[in-house]
């Protein structure tokens, strides 16, 4: 499926960047319709390569969308196209954050879940890249609006990340601090970081001072683990891992009916 998303910079832009994303892909619930995860390629990645792991786990009750990132320049690769949800070009909180490619993504993301029957609990979960977006919509969730200012219109229920880093660190304790209500959402939003100590893509301290800099935000609902060698991959039991978590704490059942 293809999906334009419009955007309009935060201030340091005035020009529209129109976003073509690609293919989404679907997993459909072999049992009682429960929760719905979009879950989130890396860099480079599309939404088929997830479908299919994704279906074997043993959660028959949620459905799972994979939608495929735009492809666009990235810094990191030395301008290189590939698919991406946003420009990254370092993974400090220094670099330049891509505000309008995470709102655009974020929002198309949000548009995915905005669908889904009043009785369906929703989240977000991701790779690389992935988790990193994943990590953005949390914290759009939780302050109530996207990076530009318009609201935000899901009401998460889980966030997994693996292997990833948070965009936009910079600022986010005070913007969550000015806020009661977001104060209130950080605090219940529960969020799963995986990440392997030998991650030389990601390496393993950015997703240690993610975990650190959304802990001192306010996110007190937040589990990270780390795994010991594990480079910039997946293995059965991290996914164990994330299968037993939203089990948990989305209520989910392991049975069909």
């Amino acid at each position: 499926m293809s999906y334009t998303q419009h955007s309009v910079g935060s201030g340091s832009r005035t020009a529209r960047r129109t976003f073509e994303f690609g293919r989404t892909y679907v997993v459909r619930p072999k049992g009682r319709h429960q929760a719905t995860i979009v879950w989130l390629h890396g860099l480079g990645d599309n939404g088929s390569s997830w479908s299919q792991p994704l279906e074997c786990l043993p959660l028959p009750n949620i459905k799972w969308i994979c939608p495929t990132a735009p492809t666009r320049s990235v810094a990191l690769l030395g301008g290189y196209s590939c698919t991406a949800w946003f420009d990254a070009g370092e993974l400090s909180e220094d670099g330049p954050d891509d505000w309008e490619g995470l709102d655009a993504s974020a929002a198309h993301i949000a548009n995915l879940l905005s669908t889904e029957p009043a009785d369906v609990k929703v989240g977000i979960g991701g790779f690389s890249m992935g988790a990193a977006m994943a990590l953005y919509s949390a914290t759009c969730c939780v302050l109530g609006r996207y990076g530009n200012g318009n609201p935000y219109p899901v009401n998460l229920r889980a966030v997994v990340g693996l292997s990833g880093w948070l965009p936009g660190s910079r600022g986010l304790k005070n913007k969550v601090e000015r806020s009661h209500e977001a104060a209130r959402r950080a605090a219940s939003l529960p969020i799963l970081l995986l990440h392997g100590t030998g991650d030389d893509v990601v390496q393993h301290k950015y997703g240690e001072k993610s975990a650190n800099s959304l802990t001192m935000a306010g996110f007190r609902t937040l589990t990270f683990k780390s795994y010991d060698g594990l480079g910039h991959y997946t293995v059965p039991r991290e996914m164990d891992e994330v299968s037993n978590w939203l089990t948990t704490r989305l209520g989910v059942g392991g049975s069909r009916t």
